[in-house]
């Protein structure tokens, strides 16, 4: 005999300690087909008490609980409303055997009795297809951690498991768990909805307290990984002591009680959360109570949700307000009154004999105490006990189909465990409003339930304020909660309050809920949805302000014609314009006149040719920049200002040579007139500068580009881009600037009809200065008012050539034509000639 046989046989040898029940009683009714139910009646919380001894733990020496018998009167009432109707089985009567497991110290006894034959034997063989065990299903028992110990031994035969209360996700795993199913959601719903319940009403900033047990721990451990993603923050985790059985609390129980008691007051959470067995509870919350504990918001796991005995501590009501996540209430016509009924007598089961019992099928106090929680329990409507129910009416369905039941017979054939767990797969109806049926992990999902505490007794001992539906994993809430506050106010527990929109957070220690927050400055924004702890630039087309959570796009700035500035340098632009039209038309008509020779004969208009040009190109610094405006004022315009240029200072040039340098150097400066030096000097400059510019186009471009404006962020200016190449793009104008301006001082002294140097002197240097004066002002400065004084500068340097240098000879031309003849300029240059002998 194997080591798993010999274990088996000497289990079993626990099943004789019989007795002879009555046909009917709490725990036992014949029939056709017998139901096994497993309820926690009695509540040992250390089964590992009665390893020591060779029987069998008497459940009835521990403290009852009122919702097991709760649970089993709910299976004795599905069972006998089943028997009493003629459309689910009609001719089959269904019989059931329960019994009370203490929690999880009396399960492996039960389970052997349930697979035993009526002669209580469990022959140990290959193949259990054929073999028929006590009962045809079994219902319960109501934890995870008994439920696994009995599914273990089921699912070998593959006997129907069906569970009301156990929610652990290990229990989803049909490799394991083939033959178990269960009419309520799993710990990752229950789970699910208390963290949709804190983000609701903002909480972040939590206390967990867990059990030492497989639930405590499993769930406390769930709850931590679904937080985390929640951005909800455990403030601290405790382990409640789990209490002896019939035993004072210890000296370390209460010492270990009164430091997780204190450690709550002193934490500025106010969110309690508790995954622990009921009776774990009772110790923890008379420290409560007695250390006068007010002000925290208690979450109940269903666990303990809604259990009557810690709902008669009515003192409870003075330290907070009391949630919790339950089964949905369905309320079972009847089932009220069934609860306080006793049982009745009937006739024996047809077909069997009488039958031995099993242990702990006792409760000789049960319905009396059960009658003093009566009125709790009805108004708290049927939750659990209609999971029991259901389960219940499943395998009812799977039986009437199996028996190919028709409407007035069923065939009462043998029932093989596993034929019936086929078709409990199968089962889909609607009972009391709900539909049953189950997913391919074995559950029925149901809704949840929030429930309130409330002892009013005029009221619900258990309100609902909000459902949760796990096929849409969705919270909708439904009543106000009547909160323990001043004035009715939601508690607030946050470690650290939210930030104002644009503020980021600074975490502040471990806890991502605890932070401070800071602005974000002006050129930032946040982005909460991909990191609320960091500020992000603004693109540079984009702006925003302190604390904004998104960039704007800047307003483009430029020239435009409507602004005071445009319109009086464009009046300055067009009265340049005329002025320089108007001289070279008196220029044309007085061509062969002495003065306008001396000005410099056809030279001058290759001088006034490109300053009417670059007047008339003018309109193109004001408007939206383009590459086209941008090209004209970059090559265009700039080469006829060096034309410009260029021929004044050759003209300041020959002036000198013709006075000063003529004697001295005759044969050069007849090469210079001989070959037209002043046009090949125009020439030669103009195509250099045509070489400058096209390589600043080359690398620069002449596409305009958007800077922020340093006065105001919300703008950009829309400028072209030319300015890092602006001095060197004027470098040459420059050099034949300060040329110009030494030739011109050089013939200070010649006659005065040929003395241009204070008109030539003003022109240079003005241009000399304005232009570095721009360079050095662009380079600290890029905003619109850049563009203003560049234009601004440009239009004075015109008309300081054009008035400056035209204007005089203009003037004398109109207004003294005595001095505008051969003779007057022969008797100047006569005079000059003998004051320099």
């Amino acid at each position: 005999m194997g080591p798993w046989a010999r274990a088996v046989c000497s289990l079993f040898i626990l099943l004789w300690v019989l007795a002879a029940p009555a046909e009917n009683s709490d725990f036992y009714l014949a029939g056709d087909y017998l139901l096994g139910g497993l309820f926690s009646l009695h509540a040992n919380m250390k089964g590992i008490v009665h390893l020591n001894f060779l029987q069998v733990p008497q459940c009835k020496e521990y403290e009852m609980k009122v919702l097991g018998y709760n649970l089993l009167q709910a299976m004795r009432f599905a069972v006998e409303e089943i028997n009493n109707q003629s459309s689910l089985l009609p001719g089959v009567l269904l019989g059931y055997e329960m019994v009370d497991v203490c929690y999880i110290s009396n399960n492996i006894q039960p389970v052997l009795y349930f697979l035993a034959r009526e002669d209580y034997s469990l022959p140990i063989q290959e193949d259990y297809s054929h073999y028929v065990p006590r009962v045809v299903a079994v219902i319960g028992p109501d934890n995870s951690e008994s439920t696994t110990i009995v599914a273990h031994f089921l699912s070998l035969f593959l006997l129907p498991q069906i569970t009301y209360s156990a929610i652990s996700d290990e229990l989803r795993d049909k490799n394991r768990f083939p033959s178990l199913l269960r009419t309520v959601p799993g710990a990752d719903h229950q789970v699910e909805a208390m963290v949709q319940l804190m983000l609701y009403f903002r909480w972040n900033w939590i206390i967990l307290l867990v059990s030492s047990d497989d639930y405590g721990c499993y769930n406390g451990q769930l709850l931590n990984t679904r937080l985390a993603t929640r951005d909800i923050c455990i403030a601290f985790q405790e382990t409640l002591p789990m209490p002896q059985p019939n035993q004072e609390v210890t000296p370390w129980e209460r010492q270990r009680l009164e430091a997780i008691v204190d450690k709550i007051q002193q934490s500025s959470a106010r969110i309690v959360v508790l995954f622990s067995p009921d009776l774990a509870l009772h110790n923890f919350f008379r420290e409560v109570l007695r250390q006068n504990f007010t002000g925290a918001v208690w979450i109940a796991s269903e666990s303990w949700a809604i259990d009557p005995v810690l709902h008669n501590l009515t003192e409870l009501r003075n330290t907070g307000t009391f949630l919790g996540v339950t089964a949905q209430s369905v309320p079972i016509p009847g089932f009220s009154e069934f609860r306080m009924r006793p049982p009745q007598a009937g006739p024996p089961a047809p077909t069997r004999t009488s039958l031995g019992a099993t242990c702990n099928q006792e409760c000789d106090s049960c319905q009396d105490t059960t009658a003093s929680f009566s009125t709790i329990l009805t108004l708290s409507g049927e939750r659990v006990a209609y999971s029991v129910y259901s389960a219940v009416y499943a395998v009812a369905h799977a039986l009437h189909s199996l028996l190919r039941c028709t409407r007035t017979t069923c065939s009462k054939e043998v029932v093989y465990p596993w034929q019936l767990l086929q078709e409990i797969w199968k089962v889909n109806f609607t009972l009391l409003g709900h539909k049953i049926f189950f997913d391919k992990q074995g559950d029925l999902l149901m809704s949840l339930e929030v429930i309130q505490w409330q002892w009013d007794l005029s009221q619900n001992p258990f309100l609902s304020i909000a459902s949760y539906y796990p096929a849409l994993r969705q919270l909708k809430m439904g009543h106000n909660v009547s909160w323990h506050t001043a004035n009715n106010t939601i508690p607030v527990s946050m470690c650290s309050k939210d930030c104002h929109p644009g503020q980021r957070k600074k975490p502040i220690g471990i806890h991502p809920c605890c932070f401070e927050c800071l602005d974000c400055l002006p050129g930032t924004f946040l982005n909460r949805t991909a990191d609320e702890f960091g500020c992000q630039s603004c693109p540079s087309h984009e702006w925003s302000h302190r604390n904004d959570t998104s960039c704007f796009k800047r307003r483009l700035a430029f020239l435009e014609w409507h602004e005071a500035s445009t319109i009086i340098v464009a009046m300055l632009s067009f009265l340049g314009f005329l002025s320089t039209l108007a001289i070279m038309v008196v220029f044309w008509r007085h061509l062969h006149t002495p003065m306008v020779r001396s000005a410099g004969g056809p030279m001058c208009f290759l001088m006034l040719v490109p300053l009417l040009l670059a007047y008339a190109m003018v309109p193109t610094y004001v408007g939206r920049p383009t590459f086209f405006t941008c090209l004209c004022r970059q090559t265009f315009f700039t080469l006829c200002f060096t034309i410009c240029i260029s021929c004044i200072t050759v003209r300041s040039f020959q002036i000198v040579c013709i006075f000063k340098m003529a004697r001295h150097l005759p044969r050069a400066y007849s090469s210079w007139v001989r070959y037209h030096g002043p046009y090949v000097f125009v020439a030669s400059f103009t195509a250099l500068k045509v070489v400058i510019t096209v390589g600043n186009v080359l690398v620069m471009s002449a596409n305009p580009t958007a800077r922020p404006d340093p006065d105001d962020p919300k703008i950009m200016v829309l400028s072209c881009n030319y300015r890092k190449a602006l001095l060197f793009n004027t470098s040459l104008d420059l050099l034949l600037s300060v040329a110009g301006f030494s030739f011109a001082y050089m013939g200070k002294e010649l006659p005065t009809n040929y003395n241009e140097a204070k008109f030539i002197t003003f022109c240079m240097t003005f241009y000399f200065t304005s232009s570095i004066s721009l360079c050095t002002f662009m380079s600290v400065y890029e905003g619109v008012l850049v563009t203003i004084l560049d234009l601004l500068f440009t239009v004075l340097n015109l008309l300081g050539i054009s008035l400056g240098y035209f204007g005089p000879k203009c003037y004398m031309v109109l207004f003294y034509p005595e001095r505008n003849t051969q003779v007057y300029f022969s008797n100047m240059i006569q005079g000059y000639t003998m004051r320099k002998d």
